[in-house]
């Protein structure tokens, strides 16, 4: 699914990739691709992860990854890089999800009685993007769903989510509901359709594999 997330991301494009999940997108993301990946402790122009062995150790991403510069990388304070966000400079942004509905609405940010530091920048970013996805797995490790019609959880923000990505599948969420788009190798509908626990628009066509 992280491949599959990656190939959303194209030339001249400015990125955010969230804390989990999304920041190992930065892994299948070619090289030399054109793209500005920033990273909301104050980072444009994110380069490949490095290991302990290599890595500066005064730069890391907003997930404590160490990570590399590239030609023309810009720093600056939190100030400076949530202006970026919340003037709608970011085209897409990849968060993580505890549960998404079926319209869009995204709650990311806490589990009740869990510790959690913070709301953080995620209610911005879900809020602001251009366009925001969701990379999850498609049910918890109880195998209850994560796609459901409607969030238990307190919300990140409503109907911002456009496109979630999970190991099963790809769904796109639509003024008609949340279609599915594309399968996974192996899965069948009847079983993205069993992991999801809100109805789905299934395109009579054979779907696109990933």
């Amino acid at each position: 699914m992280l491949r599959r997330a990656a190939r959303d991301i194209g030339a001249g494009m400015t990125v955010n990739l969230g804390i989990g999940l999304p920041t190992q997108v930065l892994k299948y993301v070619p090289a030399g691709l054109a793209v500005c990946l920033h990273s909301e402790n104050g980072i444009a122009g994110v380069g490949p992860v490095r290991d302990r062995v290599h890595a500066d150790r005064n730069l890391i991403d907003a997930g404590g990854a160490y990570v590399s510069a590239l030609p023309g990388t810009a720093y600056f304070d939190s100030a400076v890089s949530f202006a970026i966000v919340r003037s709608g400079r970011l085209d897409l942004t990849l968060l993580g999800a505890f549960e998404v509905a079926a319209n869009g609405d995204l709650a990311n940010w806490i589990i009740p009685g869990h510790l959690t530091p913070g709301a953080g920048g995620a209610i911005e970013l879900a809020q602001k993007a251009r366009k925001v996805a969701v990379i999850t797995t498609h049910t918890d490790k109880h195998g209850r769903p994560k796609i459901v019609a409607h969030c238990t959880l307190p919300l990140t923000a409503p109907g911002c989510v456009q496109r979630i990505f999970t190991d099963m599948a790809v769904c796109d969420v639509t003024p008609d509901g949340l279609r599915l788009s594309e399968l996974a190798e192996g899965v069948t509908v009847a079983q993205v359709i069993a992991a999801t626990g809100a109805p789905l628009i299934v395109p009579q066509a054979p779907l696109p594999r990933f």
